[in-house]
C-alpha cells in the first residue's frame, strides 16, 4: 500500500461500501472519492459511510461532493436548503452589501455542515456566467457580469474559509457562453482567447490566490486548442498554470460525460487528463470505466506538487457558532421564502 493519494477520485456506488467498492478504494491509484446522492440517506447515515472511507487507507482519501445550492445540492434532509447562486446575484443587483453577506453565509454554511459529516470539500463555487445561453449553467451562475461573480464569488469563499475549507472554481475558463450541455453533447465556443479573457476569465482570474482547486470544462475553444479544457496542455498548463500563476489542484470534469468523449476511450481520457496538467481526475458513475482506469495506472501515484495541492484540500474544522449558525440560515430562509425583486441581467 502506498504512502501517498492516487490521482484518480471516484464515486462508490450506494449507501454502504460494497466489496467492488473497497477493492477500488484500495487501489494505489485512488485518491478520493466523490459522493452524490445516492450516497446519502441521512446526516448519521452518511457520517457512517465517510468513517468507513477514511478507516481504509493512511493518509485517508479526500471526500468530496458537487453541493453548490439550488439543484445542485447532493444532501438534503437534515441539510440546510440552499438558495441557487443566481438569488443572491438578483439581490446584489438591489442591495450589493446584503448579497454578499448572503454569499458569505452560503459558503460558512454548506462548509459547517459538510464538515459535520467529515467531507473535506465541495466542488464550489461556479463562477461561469449566467448570459441566457447556458440551461446547465443557468441559476446556478451569481451572475450576468463578471466583476461582480468575482465579488460575489469571493464573499463564498469567505465563509469557506472562516469555516476552515478550500473551494473549488468551475467550469474555468468558462462554460455559460455555449448552449450545449456538456453531460450530454460536445460543446464548442467559437471566441478567440482575447474576448474569453475579459468576459469570463475575468471572474477567475482575481480568486485564483485564493481558490484551493479549479475544475476545467469540458467545452472546445477552438481558437486556442481543438481538445476540450481539461484535456488541453494548453489551458491547464501554459495559461492556468504558467500566465495567470495558479498553484492550487487541478481537478477534471467527470470523464464520464459526453464532453469528454472527444480524448478516447476511458483510459485514453484519463491518460490526456493527466498529460495536460490534472493532478486528480474524476470518474463518477461508470464502474466498469473506473476499473479500466485503475488497472491501466497501476502503481501510479501523485508528484510532489500535486500532493502538496491535494493534501491543501482537507479540511480544517473550526469551532461552530450556534448563533452565527442560527443567523446564517434565518438569512438564507427568508432569500428562499421571499426571494429577490428580479431585474433581468445587468
Amino acid at each position: 500500500m502506498t504512502d501517498f493519494l492516487g490521482p484518480v477520485m471516484l464515486g462508490v456506488k450506494g449507501l454502504e461500501l460494497t466489496p467492488e467498492d473497497r477493492e477500488r478504494l484500495l487501489h494505489p491509484a485512488t485518491g478520493g472519492v466523490i459522493l452524490f446522492s445516492r450516497n446519502f440517506a441521512d446526516p448519521d447515515q452518511l457520517r457512517a459511510l465517510v468513517r468507513e472511507i477514511r478507516s481504509l487507507r493512511k493518509p485517508e482519501l479526500l471526500l468530496a461532493v458537487d453541493h453548490e445550492g439550488g439543484r445542485v445540492q447532493r444532501f438534503r434532509d437534515g441539510f440546510t436548503e440552499l438558495p441557487a447562486m443566481h438569488s443572491i446575484g438578483d439581490v446584489f443587483n438591489y442591495d450589493p452589501a446584503r448579497g454578499q453577506e448572503l454569499a458569505r453565509d452560503a459558503g460558512w454554511l454548506l462548509a459547517q455542515e459538510l464538515q459535520a459529516v467529515e467531507v473535506d470539500f465541495s466542488f464550489t463555487p461556479v463562477l461561469d456566467r449566467d448570459i441566457g445561453i447556458s440551461e446547465v449553467i443557468g441559476d446556478r451562475a451569481f451572475h450576468e457580469r463578471a466583476d461582480v461573480i468575482a465579488l460575489l464569488g469571493g464573499c463564498l469563499l469567505d465563509g469557506l474559509e472562516q469555516a476552515g475549507m478550500r473551494g473549488v472554481g468551475k467550469h474555468f475558463p468558462g462554460h455559460g457562453a455555449v448552449a450545449a450541455d456538456s453531460h450530454e453533447a460536445v460543446p464548442v465556443d467559437p471566441r478567440p482567447l482575447e474576448q474569453i479573457e475579459a468576459d469570463d476569465i475575468a471572474a477567475f482570474l482575481p480568486l485564483l490566490p485564493r481558490l484551493g482547486g479549479i475544475m476545467p470544462a469540458h467545452v472546445i475553444y477552438p481558437r486556442i486548442d481543438s481538445k476540450p479544457a481539461g484535456f488541453s496542455g494548453i489551458w491547464v498548463h501554459d495559461l492556468l498554470r504558467i500566465r495567470w500563476g495558479f498553484d492550487g489542484a487541478v481537478f477534471s470534469d467527470d470523464l464520464d460525460m459526453a464532453g469528454a468523449e472527444v480524448a478516447g476511450s476511458p483510459v485514453e481520457r484519463a491518460h490526456a487528463a493527466l498529460y495536460a496538467g490534472c493532478d486528480m481526475i474524476l470518474v463518477c458513475n461508470d464502474f466498469s470505466a473506473m476499473n479500466d482506469i485503475l488497472d491501466e495506472l497501476g502503481e501510479r501515484t501523485t508528484d510532489t506538487d500535486s500532493r502538496r495541492r491535494l493534501e491543501a484540500m482537507r479540511a480544517r474544522p473550526t469551532t461552530s457558532d450556534p448563533e452565527h449558525m442560527d443567523a446564517a440560515v434565518a438569512r438564507l430562509h427568508a432569500l428562499a421564502d421571499h426571494g429577490a425583486p428580479h431585474a433581468g441581467h445587468v
